[in-house]
């Protein structure tokens, strides 16, 4: 009898909570299993090796991505404003695996680098027609990463000066009026 689904979620959430709080070094077998509160035989059902555990770690990253795509490109305020607002980091599923594979990529693991990239040349896809040169796009595109990055430092002893409310929607008027053909 196969096992469900669900086990399989288990263990790739706990390998990703591993990877963002303790790094990829943390990120072990042994240390999955014990997290997920599976045997290690249990692991290994569904993830045979940590190559196979990463690659599912990206295709879940890729299917968020994607599904965030789809989101934007039919976004009522449009995709330059829900890509701005979705910038500042709420702890979700994609956040998650944003920060799970950065920390695979920090670990010189060349395929989350290269999904990274792809991510990113998803939403310049979407955002590119709505903006009115490569410079524009820069702009949205770096405004994001400012907002995500700043959001990051919110609650440490660093202070992150992140807009919130009125404030946010005054940046992204902004933004989007210097960006718009």
């Amino acid at each position: 009898m196969s096992r469900p689904p669900l086990a399989r979620e288990k263990v790739l959430d706990a390998f990703e909570q591993i990877l963002i709080e303790e790094g990829e070094r943390a990120a072990t077998m042994d240390a999955t299993a014990k997290a997920a509160g599976v045997s290690k035989g249990g692991l290994l059902y569904h993830f045979g090796t940590k190559e196979a555990l990463e690659a599912a770690l990206i295709e879940r990253l890729r299917a968020l991505v994607q599904a965030d795509v789809d989101r934007m490109a039919s976004a009522p305020e449009g995709p330059i404003a829900y890509f701005l607002h979705t910038s500042v980091m709420a702890n979700d599923p994609i956040d998650r695996a944003i920060l799970a594979t950065s920390r695979l990529a920090q670990g010189g693991d060349a395929t989350a680098s290269d999904a990274l990239r792809y991510i990113r040349d998803d939403w310049a896809a979407v955002l590119r027609p709505h903006t009115k040169d490569a410079t524009a796009l820069d702009l949205v595109m770096l405004v994001s990463d400012g907002l995500y990055f700043n959001n990051a430092l919110a609650g440490g002893s660093i202070p992150g000066p992140v807009p919130r409310g009125e404030a946010l929607d005054a940046l992204v008027a902004l933004v989007e009026r210097a960006a718009r053909p």
